[in-house]
């Protein structure tokens, strides 16, 4: 079973939201990259990219497929995670520490307010 952490948000795309500080960390959860497989290959946004919510921001390539991924909230990109894209498998590893993606000055923090609890977030992966 993928784990799921508590202290996190959720979008119905797979990404997971922590904030810190001002800004929200960005990353997909581990039962996306347990579905995925093998993480090949990230692409990511530049520092300063500007993002709508549900827009898509890079794109993520395993042995299986390519998948895009999509800001769960709007802001401009403060911080890349250039270790995953030179290290892509660390997606696998570590999904919710050492492979977050990208960090986000957010629009409107009240956009966590839309994102899944981890509950909610488990009944969507369970198809409740």
């Amino acid at each position: 079973m993928s784990e799921i952490k508590n202290d996190l948000k959720y979008s119905s795309e797979h990404e997971w939201v922590k904030i810190e500080g001002d800004d929200v960390a960005i990353g997909i959860t581990d039962h996306a990259q347990d579905s995925l497989g093998e993480i090949v290959f990230v692409e990511l946004p530049k520092v300063g990219d500007v993002l709508e919510k549900s827009s898509i921001f890079g794109a993520v390539e395993s042995t299986k497929s390519v998948s895009d991924l999509y800001s769960p909230i709007a802001g401009v990109v403060t911080e890349v995670n250039s270790s995953v894209e030179s290290e892509p498998e660390i997606i696998n590893s570590s999904p919710y520490d050492n492979g977050w993606m990208i960090k986000i000055n957010p629009e409107n923090i009240d956009d966590l307010d839309t994102l899944l609890d981890s509950k909610g977030y488990k009944d969507l992966v369970d198809g409740k």
